[in-house]
C-alpha cells in the first residue's frame, strides 16, 4: 500500500578612488574613503534546540515506501498518463512492498484492454503526507502474468478483473482497521496515529499460530502479509493471516483475517496478553 557544497568566491580587496570633476587630484589620504573599512566578525551562529525538529539541517530526501507511489496520484487524477514508466531492465524487486516495478502496458496477447486507474486507499503513507495508492487493473494482470498465472485456463471477462481489484481493495482496508484497533492501546504514546512504511506477502511462509490451528483441524490461510507500521518513530511488525470466507457482494469483504503484532518484544507481547484477556473475560 533521494548535496553539493560549493566554496566561498575569493575576496577581491580594491582601492576607491574618487575622481574629482574637473580637477582630477585625488582626495588627501586622511579622507574616509581612503580607510580600509574595519572587518566585521561574522555573527555567532545559533544553533536551535534539538527537540525542534523543523529547525534542524535539512538532510536529503529520503523515498518512503515504493517508488512508483511517488508518481500513482498521476493515475488518480488523470489516468490518461499511464505509459510504459517504471518498467526496469533488470525486472528489480522494490524493497517496501515486494512487488516489481508499476507496468501500465497491456500484456501481448491481453484478450480486452484494462483500467489503468488507480484508487488512493485510507491508508497513510508513513514519511509523507499522503495515503497509500492502490494498483490499477492492468498492474495487477500484468503482476499475476509475471507470478505465471495463465489468463487462458480461466474463463475472465473484464468485470471479473474490476471486481478482483474490488476484493483487493477492500482486504487492505480491512487489515489496517484491524490494525488501528491494536494501535488503539498505544494512542497516548503516539498521539498522530501510525501509519504504514513498507509491507510484503509471505504466502509461502505459514506463521506459528496458523501451523497451530492446522494441527486443531483448522485450515491454512491461503495468504499471509506482514505489514511494518510506524509508530510515531517506531517500527512495529504485524502478521495478517487471510482465511477464505463468503462474499459480501455489497462491501467486497470475503476474507477472515487474524490480524496480530509480530512477537518482536516485550510490549507487543503484552499487548497480545492483555487482548487475550479481555476476550477471554468479556
Amino acid at each position: 500500500m533521494g548535496s553539493t557544497m560549493s566554496s566561498p568566491a575569493p575576496t577581491v580587496k580594491a582601492e576607491a578612488v574618487m575622481v574629482t570633476p574637473d580637477i582630477g587630484l585625488s582626495p588627501p589620504q586622511g579622507c574616509p574613503m581612503h580607510r580600509e573599512p574595519p572587518k566585521s566578525s561574522p555573527a555567532p551562529t545559533v544553533s536551535p534546540p534539538s527537540e525542534c525538529p523543523m529547525h534542524q539541517s535539512a538532510a536529503p530526501p529520503v523515498p518512503q515506501g515504493p517508488v512508483h507511489q511517488e508518481r500513482a496520484y498521476e493515475f488518480v487524477e488523470c489516468p490518461m498518463k499511464a505509459g510504459p514508466q517504471g518498467v526496469g531492465p533488470n525486472g528489480d524487486i522494490d524493497p517496501a512492498n515486494m512487488m516489481p516495478p508499476p507496468n501500465q502496458v497491456p500484456a501481448p496477447d491481453q484478450p480486452f484492454s484494462l483500467s489503468v486507474t488507480r484508487e488512493e486507499s485510507k491508508i497513510p503513507r508513513a514519511g509523507t503526507d499522503k495515503k497509500w495508492v492502490y494498483p490499477s487493473e492492468q498492474m495487477f494482470w500484468n503482476a499475476m502474468l509475471r507470478k505465471g498465472w495463465r489468463w487462458k485456463e480461466d474463463d475472465l471477462a473484464p468485470q471479473d478483473m474490476s471486481n478482483i481489484i474490488r476484493l483487493h481493495n477492500r482486504n487492505n482496508e480491512q487489515a489496517w482497521e484491524e490494525i488501528l484497533k491494536w494501535e488503539a492501546l498505544h494512542a497516548e504514546e503516539c498521539p498522530c496515529g501510525p501509519s504504514l512504511k513498507r509491507f510484503g506477502g509471505k504466502a509461502k511462509e505459514i506463521s506459528p499460530r496458523a501451523r497451530l490451528r492446522h494441527w486443531m483441524g483448522y485450515e491454512l490461510p491461503y495468504d499471509r502479509h506482514d505489514w511494518i507500521v510506524d509508530r510515531c518513530g517506531k517500527e512495529v511488525r504485524y502478521v495478517i493471516d487471510y482465511y477464505d470466507g463468503d462474499v459480501d457482494k455489497d462491501t467486497y469483504q470475503f476474507s477472515i483475517l487474524d490480524v496480530r503484532p509480530a512477537i518482536d518484544s516485550l510490549t507487543a507481547v503484552w499487548d497480545r496478553m492483555r487482548v487475550a484477556w479481555w476476550r477471554w473475560s468479556s
